[in-house]
């Protein structure tokens, strides 16, 4: 690998690889100012080129780079020597935060449930943070059901010593008991069957359930909750294990279910004789789900399909961990976009846009219903829940609630927009692009796949594994449209511009999207490539 930057001479030691990729495409630019929702860039005489972002810092700008009331709350707490670093006291901007929050959380969704706030500093943090807080609950309810399974055997056993109760025959029978055992030798017998084979159970692992296409981070745990195979497999020794659900098949949620419950066995006393019965193990620790599949390629969870997996996880009383990571914040016209389609989490996580692009911050949520107050001392974070990414963060509710909710209004409208502009692009080119998808301002244009196309300069393209990139690098380079494909789905290329998205940058978007498309149909790989940037 060559790492020397040949601009400056000096070692090319941050990511080197990765900036090898983006030169490849023609995205390796640096951006030297920001605002609304426009990137600049220098040219080759040192002037300024701008830029229209359509990536959004993945979501994360969603009130426009460089916001003044945001800038200005930035410098008011700074200038006030804001204490950054004052972890282990009282956090006062911390809890009023986890206040307004409830407020709009209450409002979307009906309730007056409090939600519990845990801050971290990413999406990624705070999905983890959700998820060991998940198996938390989950181990205090496994030491409840052993305390019953020690509270029954012993309640069964003083009715089988005082003669209140006995062992009937066929229980004896199932579990090789002799027939002509005392019974009190004969309960222990039992005892001891059902112990051995419980252990196996409550000792099991904590299993998650996901969406195919999902994308809840790369971190150590949160990756392992990803569907992307890539990203997992290195890993797959350090972290949890996971099962995928496809996103058009509800009924795979019973089938899970039926092949990886568990069950615990217990005596009970019922009248004047010894049961066994069974007793659910929690193994499910959490379902995840995104309201709107991000990486996965901009996918609309289906309303039915979110009523199954509430409905599902109420009846088998497994949480549901909802990721507003990317959708959340206002971008899809509400708070929450799961409010949208009737979907109530245990667990929320918020991020991205609660920094209004400027802080690194986040947030998880839970319901009072799950909240296990041990949870607090059990994790921290020394970056999180500060006074200044606070701060921000309630400038951003305050913005977002601003005039009745224009902002939520403003993301409506301008993704509408948005829509039918990419929507008239796919209707001009249907052998080019497949399909626009999304809700708001999150949305994608997928485009056909092109590994069979008759031109080998687009095959390769397509067979690079860079796709959507190559796609990128042209209309940046051609048209000054900045945006990416999504992750997990290389062929779908994402739209998350900022409120601030001006109709003269959907008009630019428009003609570069054509432009690509165009040289798709006339199978032009070379121009569509370009040249790398060194």
């Amino acid at each position: 690998m060559d790492i020397k930057n040949s601009e400056t001479d000096v070692p090319e030691l941050a990511e080197p690889h990765l900036r090898e990729v983006l030169g490849m495409a023609g995205l390796a630019v640096e951006y030297i100012r920001a605002e609304g929702n426009t990137l600049y860039r220098r040219d080759e005489d040192g002037g300024e080129i701008s830029v229209a972002d359509f990536a959004g810092g993945y979501g994360s700008v969603l009130l426009g780079h460089s916001q003044p009331d945001i800038m200005r709350r930035a410098r008011d707490l700074l200038d006030a020597r804001t204490p950054v670093h004052a972890q282990f006291s009282r956090h006062p901007y911390a809890n009023e935060l986890a206040a307004a929050l409830n407020r709009i959380v209450h409002r979307e969704l009906r309730t007056g449930e409090p939600y519990f706030a845990i801050f971290a500093n990413s999406g990624a943090e705070a999905v983890e943070a959700a998820v060991k807080h998940a198996e938390l609950d989950r181990v205090m309810r496994i030491a409840a059901l052993r305390e019953e399974l020690e509270q029954s055997a012993a309640t069964a056993r003083a009715a089988v010593v005082s003669g209140a109760a006995t062992l009937p025959d066929g229980i004896r029978a199932r579990h090789s008991i002799a027939a002509d055992a005392d019974r009190t030798d004969a309960l222990e017998a039992l005892v001891e069957a059902l112990d051995r084979d419980n252990a196996a159970q409550l000792d099991r692992p904590p299993l998650f359930l996901a969406l195919e296409g999902g994308f809840h981070g790369k971190l150590g745990l949160s990756v392992q909750l990803t569907h992307n195979e890539a990203y997992r497999a290195p890993f797959r020794s350090l972290g949890a294990q996971a099962r995928f659900v496809p996103r058009d098949r509800p009924e795979a949620l019973k089938e899970v279910y039926a092949r990886d419950r568990g069950v615990v066995r217990v005596p009970v006393v019922s009248g004047s004789r010894i049961e066994v019965v069974e007793r659910e193990f929690p193994v499910f620790c959490a379902f995840l789900v995104e309201p709107v599949q991000g990486e996965g390629g901009i996918h609309v969870l289906d309303p039915g399909f979110a009523e199954a997996i509430q409905d599902f996880c109420e009846e088998i009383d497994c949480p549901v961990v909802v990721d507003e990571i990317q959708s959340g914040m206002g971008r899809t016209g509400t708070l929450l976009a799961s409010s949208q389609l009737g979907l109530r989490g245990d667990y929320y996580v918020l991020a991205k846009a609660l920094g209004g692009g400027i802080a690194k911050t986040s947030v998880m949520l839970v319901r009072q219903a799950r909240y296990r107050r041990d949870f607090e001392i059990a994790h921290s974070s020394t970056f999180a829940k500060d006074s200044f990414s606070c701060g921000i963060a309630l400038k951003v509710l305050e913005l977002l609630e601003a005039d009745g909710g224009a902002v939520y209004r403003r993301a409506t409208e301008r993704g509408e927009v948005l829509r039918a502009t990419l929507e008239s692009v796919r209707a001009e080119f249907p052998d080019q692009v497949k399909e626009v998808r999304g809700k708001g301002l999150l949305l994608g244009m997928e485009f056909h796949d092109q590994s069979g196309s008759a031109a080998p300069s687009v095959r390769a393209l397509a067979d690079s594994g860079l796709f959507g990139y190559f796609l990128a690098g042209r209309l940046l380079r051609s048209h000054r449209v900045r945006t990416f494909p999504t992750a997990s789905a290389i062929n779908t290329l994402r739209f998350e511009p900022s409120i601030e998205l001006p109709d003269e940058h959907i008009d630019r978007l428009a003609t570069g999207l054509r432009d690509v498309c165009r040289l798709l149909r006339d199978g032009d790989g070379e121009r569509l490539a370009g040249t790398p940037t060194p």
